[in-house]
C-alpha cells in the first residue's frame, strides 16, 4: 500500500491560549511495501506523524493518501505498535491478539472462527505458538512486544506504523527482535514505517532513512539504505554497514545543528 504525505501540518493548542506547531510542511512519498525509517530529536513530530497516519489523530492542514484513494482517504487497514505493548493484564496473549476484532473494527467478511484462527497463525508467526494462554505478567519484554505485533497484524493491515517499540529492550532481545520483525514484514508484505532515534537500528531494518528537524518537525533529508535483503547480524560492524550509519550521521548532524 503506497503512503503519500503532502504538505501536513499539525497544531497543537497550549493551555495558555498559544499554538505549539508539531508538524510544519511534512511531504513525503513511501512505496507500496518499502520499510522506511523516521529519525528525528525528541519532540521533532515522529509520534505525531505515525498517529496521524494511524487516523488517531486529525491534521491541521495538508493530506495523507493511501493507495489510489483521494486526499483524506482513510480506508487502508493501518496497523500500530506502541512503544510499550500495552497489553490488557487479565487478558491471554490469544485474547489481547484477538482484541481488535471484538472492537467491531473486523473486516465484514472475516467471522469470529476464522479471526481466532488468524490470532493463532500471528502468535505461530512471531514465536509464541506455546504461549496463547500466558498472560503479560508471564511473559517477557520481547515477548510481550511479540504479542503487540501479532495484535496489530491480526486485521491484515497494509500500513504498519511501529512508534519505537524496541526502545525498552536490551541490546541482544532487540537485535532479535530486528530479525523477527524483518521476517514478519517479508511474509506479510505491508508496508512499514518505523520511528527510532538509534541510528544503528534504522540503518539495518530500513530500505530508506527519513530524517526530520527538531520542531516543528519537517523531513529534510533522506538516506537509502544500500545493503542487500536479507538483512542479518553478521552484517553489523561491516564496512558497508558502517558507511550507511556514518550517511544517515551525516545527514542528522546537517540538518540538526544548521
Amino acid at each position: 500500500m503506497e503512503v503519500t504525505i503532502r504538505d501536513l501540518r499539525k497544531v497543537y493548542s497550549s493551555r495558555g491560549g498559544g499554538e505549539v506547531v508539531a508538524l510544519e510542511g511534512v511531504t513525503a512519498e513511501i512505496s507500496s511495501g518499502e520499510f522506511v525509517t523516521l529519525v528525528g530529536p525528541s519532540g521533532c513530530g515522529k509520534s505525531t506523524l505515525l498517529d496521524i497516519l494511524a487516523g488517531l489523530t486529525p491534521e491541521t492542514s495538508g493530506s495523507v493518501m493511501f493507495g489510489n484513494g483521494v486526499d483524506g482517504d482513510r480506508s487502508a487497514r493501518v496497523g500500530l505498535v506502541f512503544q510499550k505493548p500495552v497489553l490488557l493484564p487479565w487478558r491471554t496473549a490469544l485474547q489481547n491478539v484477538f482484541l481488535p476484532a471484538q472492537l467491531g473494527t473486523e473486516p465484514p467478511t472475516k467471522t469470529d472462527d476464522s479471526l481466532e484462527s488468524r490470532a493463532r497463525e500471528l502468535l505461530d508467526l512471531v514465536g509464541l505458538a506455546a504461549f496463547t494462554e500466558k498472560y503479560p505478567w508471564e511473559l517477557s519484554g520481547g515477548m510481550q512486544q511479540r504479542v503487540s505485533i501479532a495484535r496489530a497484524l491480526l486485521l491484515e493491515a497494509e500500513v504498519m506504523c511501529m512508534d519505537e517499540p524496541f526502545a525498552a529492550l536490551d541490546e541482544f532481545t532487540r537485535e532479535q527482535m530486528h530479525i523477527e520483525l524483518l521476517s514478519i514484514w517479508d511474509r506479510q508484505g505491508f508496508t512499514g514505517v518505523f520511528v527510532t532515534h538509534n541510528i544503528f537500528e534504522s540503518a539495518f531494518l530500513s530500505d530508506r532513512v527519513l530524517v526530520m528537524t527538531p520542531r516543528p518537525g519537517r523531513v529534510v533529508a533522506e538516506v537509502a539504505i544500500d545493503l542487500p535483503r536479507p538483512r542479518h547480524k553478521d552484517m553489523i560492524g561491516t564496512a558497508g554497514f558502517t558507511e550507511n550509519v556514518r550517511r544517515i550521521r551525516d545527514a542528522m548532524s546537517e540538518h540538526w545543528t544548521g
